[in-house]
This record gives C-alpha cells, structure tokens and sequence, in this order.
C-alpha cells in the first residue's frame, strides 16, 4: 500500500489556466493527479499523450473537451478516456481527477499547433 498525503504533491503550472497537482507513487504502471482547469488548455492547438490513456473524472465544475472530431460536454460526475495518441484540449471551469496508466511523464506528453 502507498499513501500519498496531499502535502506530499508536486505542483506543475502547465499554463496560467491549467494546475496540476501529481500524487508520486512512483509506481510505473500508474499514477494520479487533480487538475484545476480554468480556461482553455492548452491555450492554442491541442494536446496529445503518445503514451497512456487518461482515465478523467469531474469532481466539481463544467466545461467540454475537444477530442479528435469530437465535442463532449462534462460536468460534475461524469467520467471520460482519452486513448493514447488522440489529441485533445480543454475548455472550461473544473476540477478533474486523472489516473494514467502507464504512469504520465513529461517526454510523452505534446502540444500541437
């Protein structure tokens, strides 16, 4: 078992709109963070994670997310994945718990233009 207490997170600033605030469990095959979106993220193009699927759930607040084709409403309760390799952006004001698997790093996260 591993516990990581909230006083323990690394706070990465992805822009002036996106925080993220990872739970390092060191652990390869997953790991958790809560991102406080409020705005657009990234702020032009989008995203992709070459890597890992995105398991996102909203804990509280509303916004969308833009996802290849595709435009979902989310709000409060409602849970999405994101697949390796779709790329996607954000719009809105929502707090969203994040569990990747294999565990997130920075080198296989990207922003297109």
């Amino acid at each position: 078992m591993k516990l990581i207490k909230k006083e323990n997170t690394n706070i990465i600033k992805n822009s002036d709109v996106c925080t993220a605030f990872e739970y390092p469990l060191d652990d390869k095959d997953i790991n958790a963070a809560i991102i406080h979106l409020s705005g657009r993220y990234p702020d032009k193009g989008r995203t992709v994670n070459l890597e890992c699927k995105e398991l996102v759930y909203v804990l509280k607040g509303s916004g969308k997310l833009t996802c290849e084709d595709n435009e979902v409403l989310l709000s409060q309760g409602d849970l999405v994945l994101i697949d390796k390799g779709e790329n996607y952006y954000w719009e809105g004001n929502m707090d969203l718990f994040v569990p990747c698997t294999p565990a997130w790093n920075p080198k296989q996260h990207k922003i297109i233009e």
